[in-house]
């Protein structure tokens, strides 16, 4: 008696071809590494070794960390967000004390670099760093309880050209520092160093002189540059004549506040020094810590420098 194919004869069932479990009308031979699910041409992702699903490459996006630099940056930095937010508040306030002026000369034909530098307006009047004691109204001063100019002018510039040379130097240097710091740590620099400018221009400054401009900020940022490279291993050879250029123009023009530079500089050293050697395992307490240690001390020196003016 002869049998029939695939009867109850048979050695056993007759094997069926794998199917891609997201097309069930697909064959594949295919399986996913990590869930050994069969996978078409269409659903296979690249992997270290073999193929994964859809699902497994999202589980595990989600469950890899986001790789960070040494000193906490992350992705975010690289695309240079707050380097451009900063840029486009300067130009903002720029055009804001501009209309302020009426007719004057806020751009250009001021009496500084060469008469190159604008002149003061209303705004700078407004939002400069100036002591002003005893205070001669209606201008009045940090020491008598304008303390936000110690932040406003750090925003203010006198004149175009003022602006134009800050804001390059700007560009070029924020856009590494906030890539390697990321977003949040490369503003709290900037922020404080340029209060620390600022403030330092409030302590040696005469009580009458008023000063402006992000150059406090951008030399905390070039001392920034060089303490991160230092920390890194790196040749800083290239930053250090930039910024003995910089330091020569700033004792040798008239009409800049070497200060405001050198506090900008120092205070910007130190917040970059706290933010590069921090621990890694502590890494936000202690930059954290470094940094409201900084701005008490900033503050410390704003109030004794006010009561040596009015005591």
């Amino acid at each position: 008696m002869t049998e029939r194919p695939g009867t109850a004869g048979d050695a056993g069932p007759v094997p069926t071809t794998p199917v891609c479990y997201r097309h069930p009308d697909r064959e594949t031979y295919v399986r996913c590494t990590r869930c050994d699910r069969p996978i078409c041409p269409d659903c296979m992702r690249e992997a270290s070794v073999g193929h994964q699903c859809p699902e497994c490459v999202n589980e595990g996006r989600r469950s890899v960390r986001p790789a960070r630099t040494a000193f906490g940056g992350g992705a975010a930095g690289r695309r240079g967000i707050v380097t451009r937010t900063l840029i486009a508040l300067n130009l903002l306030v720029m055009v804001l004390s501009v209309l302020s002026d009426r007719g004057g000369d806020s751009m250009i034909g001021g009496s500084g670099f060469g008469g190159l530098l604008g002149g003061g307006t209303p705004l700078t009047q407004w939002g400069a760093v100036l002591a002003q004691w005893p205070p001669q109204f209606p201008v009045e001063g940090v020491a008598t309880g304008e303390w936000y100019r110690l932040v406003t002018a750090m925003f203010l510039h006198y004149g175009l050209v003022h602006l134009l040379l800050n804001m390059w130097a700007l560009w070029v240097l924020g856009r590494d520092l906030e890539a390697l710091l990321g977003p949040l740590r490369f503003l709290a620099l900037y922020l404080v160093a340029g209060l620390g400018g600022n403030v330092a221009a409030y302590l040696f400054s005469n009580p009458h002189a008023a000063s402006a401009g992000a150059s406090t900020a951008i030399f905390g940022l070039f001392a920034a540059v060089f303490v991160l490279m230092r920390r890194l291993g790196r040749d800083t050879s290239s930053i250090l004549p930039i910024l003995v250029i910089n330091l020569i123009f700033t004792f040798t023009v008239p009409g800049i506040s070497i200060p405001g530079h050198v506090g900008g500089l120092l205070t910007g050293a130190a917040m970059a020094w706290v933010l590069a050697y921090a621990p890694r395992m502590r890494r936000s307490v202690f930059q954290t810590v470094g940094t409201v240690v900084i701005l008490v001390a900033l503050i410390g020196l704003v109030l004794v420098r006010t009561a040596a003016l009015t005591g």
